[in-house]
């Protein structure tokens, strides 16, 4: 695209009899022709108000503070902005403390793409075939004569042009692909989150009804006679104990479970401390294994000093109770009557009507006080009849189904509100995971969720870092042929963070470079410092489509 430019251009200029390319001076690029007009003077660009003889251009001597009178030499090389300030010997009122205003020398290259190089290899003695494939930067006499390989190098570089192209085309094709699976599983989402709202509107109408039937089934039900299974104060003491003993049997089994597991976990990290006693080497100097070491020696010097339990007395006590064994439960039956029971025997000698008219205002003058705060409610569960049992489990089941799907809910909006990336790429890639292998390690990137690197020999994996946020960075790396780099430009990068914690360091974490490429690929892992790692990732959902015909983004 340059070179269509610049041969434009000069046609343009050419044609208009303005300047003719045998009279431009050496090394003046397409956009800067106006300023080098054929005339007897000279004005710098960058200092209009400074003006030299037209034979001073290109005369190796840097004349301009902006070194515009030497396009095609050397001379003004040492113009940096970062250079200490001082006069530049042969200018009229130049300092080495500023910018170039012309970005290098331009080689037209014909058969390839023009290009500029930097001013200190005019002349150097060494071929730049890379920028200047025409070797028109090295036109003096320094022994190097740099023949001109532009119509090799064009055609290689179309080649590999047309092939990027083509591989960028079917990225951005899986891309558009990527996009849509993207937008219908937010779709998903969306449908899922109208359908809980709506469920939960249905509920919350039919738990209403349930409890408001529950209030009037305990209204009802509230303090009426019923007849209980116990047998007097002594008969209620018991069951009341018998159900606590039962409760803390329950515990003490688990208690015993979780003992039996810890001791089985204990029994084998003494075994991994004791193999690694035996097994390190105590000449490497390392204070941190040392002292791991030396205090696993005095764990192992104590021995188990601590009285043992004795398993046949906690089996014992976890026996369930009998005549033969434990609290005989049986012997507190007796046959006392109770006061409920002496309130049926008299009921027994009422007429029908008579007893349940009693009933009827009894029970609504126990509702009236209780209401009223001057009874205690002395209901319970155990007191509850078979009706209210049903009707309090039916509410809580919607009850519970209603929380359940709200919980849900939630979690919808959040993940329909989380960023996934333009496009909502990313959403598309959530759960999906790719692995690389290097060196004794194989390396794993699992999308939005962790990153992580296992031992080829064996073992678990390591937690590398957990997904945080999504950020950019500045990439500054030469162009690889396969075309599996960075390359130069921003890019975006993941970062996990919080990773399983180094032996004598901090937390693992991971930066995660994403380029351009055709399928989700992991290219490379390099540890940057102990416990920080970068890996270069290739994928669709970061590559962008060709604005212009030829022109090819750097991500790819």
């Amino acid at each position: 695209m340059r070179q269509s430019q610049a041969l434009m251009l000069l046609s343009i200029i050419a044609h208009n009899g303005i300047v003719t390319a045998a009279s431009l001076p050496r090394g003046v690029g397409p956009e800067f022709v106006k300023f080098y007009e054929i005339k007897d003077t000279f004005t710098c660009i960058g200092h209009p108000s400074i003006t030299i003889p037209a034979s001073k251009v290109n005369d190796n001597s840097c004349d301009c503070p902006d070194g515009t009178d030497e396009p095609g030499t050397a001379a003004c090389a040492l113009l940096d902005h970062l250079s200490p300030e001082q006069p530049f010997p042969g200018s009229l009122s130049g300092t080495t403390n500023t910018t170039n205003a012309l970005p290098g020398f331009w080689c037209e290259n014909k058969g390839h793409v023009g290009s500029y190089v930097p001013f200190m290899y005019v002349n150097d003695g060494v071929c730049d075939y890379e920028l200047c494939c025409d070797g028109s930067e090295e036109y003096g006499k320094v022994g190097v004569k740099c023949a001109n390989k532009c119509a090799e190098i064009g055609k290689e570089w179309r080649r590999v042009e047309k092939e990027r192209k083509e591989n960028l085309e079917r990225a951005n094709k899986r891309r558009r692909t990527m996009v849509k699976e993207s937008k219908e599983v937010r779709r998903r989402v969306e449908v899922k989150i109208t359908s809980l709202a709506e469920e939960i509107k249905e509920l919350e109408v039919k738990q209403a009804e349930l409890k408001a039937k529950l209030d009037g089934i305990e209204r009802q039900e509230r303090f009426k006679v019923v007849k209980n299974e116990g047998s007097g104060k002594l008969g209620v003491l018991a069951g009341l104990a018998k159900t606590r003993v039962n409760e803390l049997r329950d515990a003490l089994s688990k208690v015993m479970g979780e003992r039996n597991q810890l001791k089985d976990k204990v029994q084998e990290l003494e075994g991994i401390l004791a193999a690694f006693k035996e097994e390190y080497n105590p000449n490497f100097n390392d204070e941190g294994v040392k002292k791991a070491v030396r205090a696993w020696e005095d764990y192992a010097a104590k021995g188990d000093t601590q009285e043992q339990l004795n398993e046949m007395d906690i089996q014992a006590v976890m026996k369930e109770d009998s005549d033969e064994s434990g609290i005989n439960w049986k012997e507190f039956d007796d046959d006392e009557v109770t006061d409920t029971d002496i309130l049926y025997s008299f009921e027994a000698y009422l007429p029908g009507p008579l007893r349940d008219f009693l009933h009827s205002k009894i029970n609504l003058l126990r509702i009236w006080l209780i209401e009223n705060g001057m009874l205690a409610d002395a209901g319970s569960e155990k007191s509850e009849s078979r009706l209210v049992k049903a009707a309090r489990e039916a509410h809580d089941t919607v009850a519970n189904d209603v929380n359940s799907k709200k919980r849900t809910l939630e979690e919808q909006q959040r993940d329909l509100e989380k960023d996934y990336g333009r496009d909502d790429i990313f959403r598309y890639l959530k759960g999906k995971c790719v692995s690389t292998e290097a060196g004794e390690y194989e390396y794993e990137l699992c999308w939005l969720d962790k990153t992580s690197q296992k031992s080829k020999k064996g073992g678990g994996k390591t937690t590398m870092g957990n997904f945080q946020r999504f950020d950019w960075d500045e990439a500054d790396e030469e162009e690889r042929h396969d075309g599996k780099g960075l390359g130069r430009g921003k890019r975006m990068v993941l970062r996990y963070e919080n990773g399983q914690g180094c032996w004598n360091g901090p937390n693992r974490k991971t930066d995660v470079w994403l380029a351009c490429a055709e399928t989700e690929e992991l290219w490379r892992v390099s540890e940057l410092e102990k416990c920080v790692y970068k890996m270069e990732v290739g994928t669709p959902a970061v590559c962008e489509e060709v604005v212009e015909p030829g022109h090819v983004k750097d991500e790819l």
